[in-house]
């Protein structure tokens, strides 16, 4: 997971493992281009991770009582399309970016994707001697098949029963800190199950209820050690919020139970490139370039969900799929008493 965090928060940090040149290029090229590139290459997974982020916030539409609640583990992964990995790189929507062949545009990889084999773009720039220069670099590839096709995330989730069919849940991952990373999650969801309010609750063996929920992601990644390019404090950081709306309905059976419903999740994804910069060309130093750009993705889809719940005593098991821009499933273990 770790992996994947830093290629959704760094659009050319791949580039790096091939050569310093190739990154000093891209950024001679232009601010501009090298965001209109970085947005394209990252959108899709960032999209992804925000479906990821938003599986299993229910596993019944059946609110806990007063004092009743659950502690689970919950483990998310959203499938990865084939129209997610690839993006359609226009030379006519750059400045100073082309293919050596001339082609007009080309099919390239997202931060999803791979480069099989390598595409190679020429990347025109001012030396402020020797005048207009062309350098041919590498395009970054993503992580392919690293990851099976998946974008996992995980949680730690609590939910209270209220009174009156309310249901509070809460859901997070502690602050995790290397060297060169930090990275956090929480959120936080209500459920309201209509059918409590109804005079022949305890006897339908169906339950009605809607949720709403929001999540937030930081993250940062320290550039100092890694870039190679000369400059002061470089880092990416990184801020996702996302809200999901939700109808559920489910079966209210002692032991296994079935779950759906439809819902709309919305979200936004912004990562910034932050600090000093200063593209080098040999003995030649060009001038600092400070918090080079910043790029964001939005979500905004409807989703159906399915599920399943075991009820064993205080232990419980669930597993559900949700249908979506990017399909997800998602399993959890949960302990709990109502």
């Amino acid at each position: 997971m770790k992996k994947l965090i830093l290629l959704m928060l760094l659009a050319l940090v791949t580039t790096i493992s091939k050569a310093q040149s190739d990154i000093d290029a891209l950024l001679a090229a232009g601010v501009e281009d090298s965001e209109r590139f970085a947005n394209d290459y990252l959108a899709p997974g960032t999209n992804g991770l925000m479906h990821s982020m938003n599986a299993n916030w229910f596993n019944t539409a059946d609110a806990k009582p007063l004092g009743g609640f659950e502690i689970a583990l919950i483990v998310n992964a959203a499938s990865i399309k084939d129209e997610s990995k690839m993006f359609d790189l226009k030379v006519a929507d750059y400045n100073n970016i082309t293919f050596p062949d001339s082609s007009p545009s080309k099919m390239v990889a997202t931060v999803l994707g791979e480069n099989d084999p390598a595409i190679f773009v020429e990347v025109e720039y001012e030396d402020p001697i020797f005048g207009n220069q062309t350098q041919t670099i590498e395009l970054p590839t993503g992580i392919g098949e690293g990851t099976a096709n998946l974008l996992p995330t995980a949680f730690l989730q609590g939910s209270l029963g209220l009174s009156s069919g309310i249901e509070v849940k809460a859901r997070f991952v502690p602050k995790v800190e290397t060297e060169d990373v930090s990275l956090s999650m929480y959120g936080a969801g209500l459920q309201i199950e209509f059918t409590k309010w109804l005079p022949a609750d305890n006897v339908l063996p169906l339950a009605l209820s809607g949720l709403v929920a929001y999540t937030h992601l930081d993250g940062s990644y320290d550039l100092t050690e890694s870039s190679g390019i000369e400059g002061e404090n470089q880092r990416i950081e990184n801020n996702t919020n996302t809200w999901l709306f939700q109808f559920i309905a489910s079966t209210k059976w002692p032991v296994i139970n079935f779950y759906g419903g439809l819902g709309y999740i919305k979200g936004t994804s912004e990562s910034d490139l932050l600090g000093t910069y200063r593209v080098t060309n040999g003995p030649i130093t060009s001038d600092p370039i400070v918090d080079p750009f910043s790029i964001s993705s939005e979500v905004a889809s409807t989703r159906g969900t399915i599920g399943t719940k075991l009820k064993l005593g205080f232990f419980r098991l669930n597993a559900e799929y949700h249908l979506s821009e990017f399909d997800a499933f998602s399993v959890g273990i949960n302990f709990g008493f109502r």
